[in-house]
């Protein structure tokens, strides 16, 4: 009976909590981001000495680190597109049709307030207060894409599908994607 006591007791106690934060990875942390800290560039001599930019103390040094930029070049994108404010000319296109029924610039405030309504109205559960979870997957469960459905959805149809290795009539692997996963298979 004491125990039984004790469990009420801790569900009630856990059931006062919550967390406005939708999967904050960082809530509670007290630690610093060990990732946070990046290593500055090495030093190098310019080809040309006269397009070094000006000094400007307290500003920005060619040696700092740009991880954004390190990455868009990294997955073949244009790094200078950063600088660029509103539009860029070669999205204005695909802005205009996604826009051309109209936008609300408030939709950002208006979709989290929808998410936290949602989620006020569904609790978590109890099982879920015990192991620490949030409602974040029950609440998109159903927009959820079964990507192995949709694989098998598009297969037919032709389409080259970049993550799943081509198929033979037969149902088997062609003849690369076999000798791919013979050579894995062997290692």
């Amino acid at each position: 009976m004491r125990a039984f006591a004790v469990t009420l007791t801790m569900l009630g106690l856990a059931a006062c909590s919550s967390d406005p934060h939708l999967m904050n990875t960082s809530a509670g942390r007290s630690s610093p981001d060990e990732f946070a800290i990046l290593p500055t560039k090495p030093l190098s001599m310019p080809p040309d000495l006269h397009t070094l930019p000006t000094p400007t103390p307290g500003g920005p040094n060619i040696t700092d680190p740009t991880p954004e930029s390190d990455a868009i070049a990294a997955l073949g994108g244009n790094p200078g597109q950063l600088t660029v404010r509103g539009v860029g000319a070669a999205d204005g296109a695909l802005v205009n049709h996604a826009s051309r029924f109209g936008r609300d610039p408030a939709i950002r405030v208006i979709t989290l307030q929808e998410d936290l309504d949602w989620r006020s109205r569904h609790s978590r559960r109890a099982l879920e207060i015990l192991a620490g979870t949030d409602v974040y997957y029950r609440a998109y469960e159903a927009m959820t894409l079964d990507s192995w459905a949709e694989q098998e959805r598009w297969r037919p149809t032709g389409v080259q599908l970049p993550a799943a290795p081509p198929r033979l009539e037969s149902g088997g692997l062609s003849p690369e994607a076999q000798e791919t996963a013979d050579r894995l298979a062997n290692q």
